[in-house]
């Protein structure tokens, strides 16, 4: 079976402290456990998270959906939010993982790229030089997610034209978006190989879409 990877880039920089990452956790949660009651998701999707604050952290390496177990995300008290950096890394941990079709295997499906921010990068240049590469890798859709009044969606928009915004960080509200991320992961696990691109399932009224 062929694998469709998807990697999760989540923002634990101080501002998430509290509740909004006691929140991501159970969003988290039910996300997994969604998925994982769908029969097809079992037998093709791998998942992997990387955080990014004051560290960047492959916080789980891609693992097959059937094997995954979410890790308590934790973040500190306070601290920059080094989004390049964490861009960076991803982009090598994506090319390290890619499997290409050969005469005894058959090659990845295009990967997803989510992307959850309650701020903006701390680190601008690295996240302008970071960008281009980003967009060089080669994957099936970005969904970036701003979370919070303090976000910026000026700079996801940068990454990608599919941007939504949250109004709160609160526990409802990312659960509803991260609800909404199964549901397009499940999309997308579906139309892999028929459609040229992914279209995304119409958002909760908690996610809003930034034109």
């Amino acid at each position: 079976m062929r694998r469709l990877p998807v990697y999760l880039l989540l923002d634990t920089s101080g501002s998430m402290y509290g509740e909004p990452i006691q929140a991501l956790n159970n969003a988290l949660s039910g996300m997994i456990n969604t998925l994982r009651s769908d029969p097809q998701a079992l037998d093709s999707l791998w998942i992997s998270i990387i955080t990014f604050d004051r560290e960047v952290k492959e916080l789980v390496p891609l693992t097959e959906l059937v094997n995954f177990q979410l890790p308590e995300i934790v973040c500190p008290q306070s601290g920059p939010t080094n989004m390049g950096e964490a861009l960076m890394l991803l982009s090598k941990t994506v090319k390290a993982n890619m499997r290409t079709g050969t005469e005894d295997q058959k090659g990845d499906w295009k990967p997803l790229l989510f992307i959850m921010t309650d701020g903006s990068p701390s680190d601008i240049a690295l996240f302008r030089e970071a960008v281009p590469v980003i967009k060089a890798v080669n994957f099936g859709a970005i969904i970036a997610c701003a979370a919070g009044p303090k976000s910026k969606d000026q700079f996801l928009k940068e990454i990608t034209p599919n941007v939504v915004h949250l109004d709160t960080a609160d526990s409802l509200t990312l659960k509803s978006f991260f609800k909404w991320v199964s549901d397009t992961i499940e999309n997308g696990n579906k139309s892999v190989g028929v459609a040229e691109e992914l279209t995304l399932p119409t958002p909760p009224s908690e996610v809003h879409l930034v034109i």
